[in-house]
C-alpha cells in the first residue's frame, strides 16, 4: 500500500509540475529559428507572428536566421534543442521535400519534432508567356500532348517548390513538360517575361504585378480554393486535375517532446493572430492565406506533404541534393 501511495505522489508531482511549466509558458525568451537568410517570405511572416506573440506573452520572442543547407541546418538546431517550447522552426514547404532528396539527415522528420500549428499557406499561379495560346489549363495539357518534350517550365532550381509543382503537373496531367532551372525564382520569372521558357508555377504575390500589367497571362492556381488576391481565376483541381495541390507554406513547429500544454497554448496563439482581422485581410491581399490549424490538422498535413512529394520525386527520377 505503502509503494501505491508513493508512487501516486510521484504521478501526482509530475503532473502539477507540468501544469505549472505550462501555466508559466514561456518563462524567457523564445527562439524562431527561420532556415532560411533574412528578407524572404518565410523570414517577414516569422517576423510578424515574433512581434505578435511578444505582445500576446508580454515575452521577448526573437527571429534567429540560420540559413544553408537546404534548411537542414537550421532545421537541425531546432531538432536538438531542449524541448521546453523556448526554440521554435518557422517551418517552411522544404521541411516535407528535403527528406526524399537528402539521404542522411541529421534529423528525423517523423519523430525529432513536435508539430504545433500550420501558420499560412500561398498558392502558386501556372503562368505562361502570352505567346503561348493555351488560355486553360485544358488547352495548356493539349498543346503538352500534342507536343511532347518541346515544352518547358522554369523553377528556382530543382527539388524547390515551383520545380515540384510542375512534375505533379506532369504526372496528373500525364504530359511531359521539360524543367528549366534557374538559380533563384526572380530570373525564372524574368525569362518567362522574355519568351525563353513557356510555364513557371510561380507565387501568386510576384506573379501578380505581370499578371495584371499583361506580361503575363495566369491559367490557374494550384490549391484547392481559389484566391482572394485573383478570385476569378479557377484552381487546376476545378479545371479536371482532381485534387492537384502544390502551395507554399509555413508552419511552426517544435523539438519532440515539448510539452503539450505548451504546444497547445503556443497553436492557440498564433490561431488568434492568424485570424485578426487586419492581419488577415493583409496577408489575402499579397496573395496568401491565413491558417492557424490545430495540432493534430498540422500533424496530418505534414505526413500528407511528406508521402506526396516522395512519390513525386521518385517518379520524375529527382536526385538527390
Amino acid at each position: 500500500m505503502k509503494n501505491y501511495k508513493s508512487l501516486f505522489l510521484f504521478i501526482f508531482s509530475c503532473f502539477t509540475l507540468g501544469a505549472a511549466q505550462a501555466q508559466n509558458y514561456p518563462s524567457k525568451t523564445v527562439r524562431l529559428v527561420v532556415p532560411f537568410a533574412a528578407g524572404g517570405s518565410t523570414d517577414i511572416i516569422g517576423r510578424v507572428l515574433a512581434q505578435k506573440l511578444t505582445e500576446a506573452w508580454g515575452q521577448q520572442v526573437i527571429i534567429d536566421n540560420r540559413p544553408g543547407g537546404s534548411t537542414v541546418i537550421g532545421t537541425d538546431i531546432v531538432a536538438k534543442s531542449p524541448p521546453d517550447g523556448h526554440v521554435l522552426l518557422v517551418t517552411p514547404a522544404p521541411f516535407t521535400i528535403v527528406p526524399s532528396l537528402i539521404k542522411k539527415l541529421p534529423y528525423d522528420p517523423a519523430k525529432d519534432f513536435e508539430p504545433i500549428t500550420l501558420i499560412n499557406t500561398t498558392p502558386l499561379v501556372v503562368v505562361v508567356h502570352p505567346g503561348v495560346p493555351a488560355k486553360n489549363i485544358k488547352e495548356l495539357i493539349a498543346l503538352a500532348k500534342a507536343k511532347p518534350g518541346v515544352m518547358n517550365f522554369g523553377s528556382s532550381g530543382s527539388g524547390g517548390s515551383n520545380h515540384l509543382a510542375g512534375e505533379l503537373f506532369n504526372a496528373m496531367a500525364n504530359v511531359k513538360v521539360v524543367h528549366v532551372p534557374y538559380k533563384g525564382n526572380a530570373p525564372a520569372l524574368a525569362d518567362l517575361v522574355g519568351g525563353h521558357v513557356d510555364i513557371v508555377f510561380n507565387g501568386l504575390t510576384s506573379a501578380l504585378p505581370f499578371i495584371k500589367s499583361g506580361k503575363l497571362r495566369a491559367l490557374g492556381m494550384t490549391s484547392l480554393n481559389r484566391s482572394a488576391a485573383l478570385p476569378e481565376m479557377p484552381t487546376l483541381d476545378e479545371q479536371g486535375l482532381k485534387g492537384f495541390q502544390a502551395v507554399a507554406w509555413n508552419g511552426l513547429t517544435g523539438p519532440a517532446r515539448m510539452p503539450k500544454e505548451a504546444v497547445a497554448k503556443t497553436a492557440d496563439a498564433v490561431a488568434r493572430i492568424m485570424r485578426s482581422p487586419e492581419l488577415a485581410e493583409h496577408l489575402k491581399r499579397e496573395g496568401s492565406d491565413p491558417v492557424g490549424s490545430s495540432t493534430p490538422e498540422y500533424a496530418a498535413f505534414l505526413r500528407d506533404e511528406i508521402a506526396k512529394w516522395k512519390k513525386v520525386i521518385e517518379r520524375a527520377g529527382i536526385t538527390s541534393l
